[in-house]
């Protein structure tokens, strides 16, 4: 019988190095789970098809690696540290709350994941003249698409492209950022949730 992880590996076309990294991922994010609240814990009976599953599925629109990576508002990694064990890219990972980036820290450690951690309001990494360029940024559950932008708006300026994890109210959340924003973006269906979209911006101006 195919377990929920087989599953998940096969249909992502995760290589066997990576599939090892990625249950390290899990196994270290259950066991930290027990100390501190990381994800929710109705969500972490199906982890593999609640977060990395839904994780991995913006493979399909990120380029091969070598790329880098900026995830905003990391939180346990989601998506960013799921698509930097599944494939080589070089990630940057920004959370402000410690216990958080301490768990990154660990996951990075034991995985040996080309990444790094940086613990700090995304607010104020954009105005840091020293932060990482990137290809790509992610974010999932972050804040709604208006303040999103707003916070990725250093990196987007740069030709940077967003590849943001929206849910149901996207339409909604795209009218009122329009109001402040031109965006240029694709919106594409989750694999993961039928009722959430992906959009994928490669241009946002203030109107």
């Amino acid at each position: 019988m195919t377990t929920e992880a087989e599953e998940v590996l096969s249909t992502f076309d995760v290589s066997r190095e990576s599939a090892e990294k990625l249950h390290i991922y899990v196994d270290l994010l259950q066991d930290w789970q027990k100390r501190m609240n990381l994800v929710s814990s109705a969500s972490l009976v199906h982890v593999w098809t609640r977060h990395i599953a839904d994780s991995l599925q913006l493979l399909r629109l990120l380029p091969e690696p070598p790329s880098t990576i900026v995830d905003l508002g990391s939180g346990a990694g989601f998506p960013g540290l799921v698509l930097a064990l599944a494939r080589p890219y070089s990630l940057h990972l920004y959370e402000s709350i410690g216990k958080k980036a301490l768990f990154l820290r660990e996951v990075i450690r034991a995985t040996g994941a080309d990444a790094e951690v940086h613990q700090m309001r995304i607010e104020d990494a954009g105005k840091d003249p020293k932060r990482p360029k990137a290809d790509y940024l992610t974010a999932r559950a972050v804040a709604p698409l208006d303040r999103l932008i707003d916070l990725a708006s250093p990196w987007l300026s740069e030709g940077t492209t967003g590849v943001f994890m929206k849910g149901q109210d996207v339409d909604v959340e795209l009218t009122k950022a329009t109001k402040s924003w031109n965006i240029t973006y694709a919106k594409h269906p989750s694999m993961t949730d039928s009722h959430a979209v992906i959009l994928r911006i490669t241009e946002a101006r203030r109107v």
